[in-house]
């Protein structure tokens, strides 16, 4: 199943709050620490359910059961127009996951968003995030429509309290046959109040671009992200077995507008070892 076929039809629950945990202690130290220590860590930690769709499709409340008893605090999941929103809060609330973000087609954003937006608020989700935009729907005429509806979407949003996002794969940073790079045209003619960024970690470095001139370029405009690690063969591994210094893009969090944090990796060959070496490996982090 690609995501594209999962976000028309898995669960439909959202994202995860990241926040900072110090690690000093509250009582005041012996001696003060080096300005180079790191201090901080994520204390939430959310997963994109898109990482474990299969096991979803057998066992939706095990495989949630499963989620948080690895240490999650949150789940992204997606828009499901066949699924009764009180029933999905009702299970993650009984497992104690909040899920502040879902991710909904562009399809439904167009013909069905007064749906949408009595779903994300039954809910409880602050952010509604479209995922994935088709191949023949990347040209920069395409792209100047998906403005003009993310600008429009984005305003219906913010007037009930949710805020709209966008979340990139590599392509949206590849010069369309004009030599605009898509992903640059949108940051600039999209309102940057109705609508803001998912950044996914895997694919801006997949397309060999530097997160920490987006988030400079942009500050306070990435308020959620998509963290997967790569392999030395480019291809997804599970957080902490790849190439990607994610305690240097963390460090950042604060420039960019970092709230959320959602693991994801799109073809484990074992979901649950996967999210579970991931959410390890990001507790032990400083930065």
């Amino acid at each position: 199943m690609n995501r594209r076929t999962f976000i028309k039809s898995s669960v439909a629950v959202p994202a995860a709050v990241g926040v900072f945990a110090g690690c000093a202690s509250e009582t005041e130290p012996e001696a003060e620490a080096p300005e180079t220590a790191s201090t901080r860590s994520l204390e939430r930690i959310g997963v994109q359910l898109y990482t474990v769709r299969y096991l979803l499709e057998s066992d939706n409340e095990g495989t949630l059961r499963a989620v948080a008893d690895a240490g999650y605090d949150e789940v992204e999941t997606v828009w499901d127009a066949e699924r009764n929103p009180d029933d999905i809060r009702a299970l993650l609330d009984e497992l104690g996951l909040a899920a502040p973000s879902t991710h909904v087609p562009i399809e439904a954003l167009k013909t069905n968003l007064p749906s949408v937006i009595d779903a994300a608020q039954r809910l409880g989700h602050s952010y509604i995030v479209c995922p994935w935009l088709a191949e023949d729907e990347r040209t920069m005429a395409h792209y100047r429509d998906h403005v003009a509806l993310f600008n429009e979407v984005g305003a219906a949003c913010q007037e009930v309290g949710i805020q709209l996002a966008y979340h990139n794969h590599e392509f949206e940073f590849e010069p369309t046959e004009d030599g605009v790079v898509p992903y640059d045209f949108m940051l600039d003619e999209m309102d940057p109040e109705l609508v803001k960024m998912e950044l996914d970690l895997y694919w801006i470095a997949y397309a060999n671009r530097s997160v920490s001139e987006y988030f400079q370029r942009d500050p306070g405009r990435y308020p959620l992200c998509h963290i997967k690690d790569m392999g030395s063969d480019r291809g997804m591994t599970p957080v902490g077995e790849g190439q990607i210094d994610f305690a240097a893009i963390l460090a950042e969090s604060e420039t960019a507008g970092l709230r959320h944090y959602f693991v994801e990796h799109d073809h484990p060959e074992d979901a649950l070892a996967s999210i579970q070496t991931s959410i390890t490996h990001l507790r032990s982090l400083t930065f």
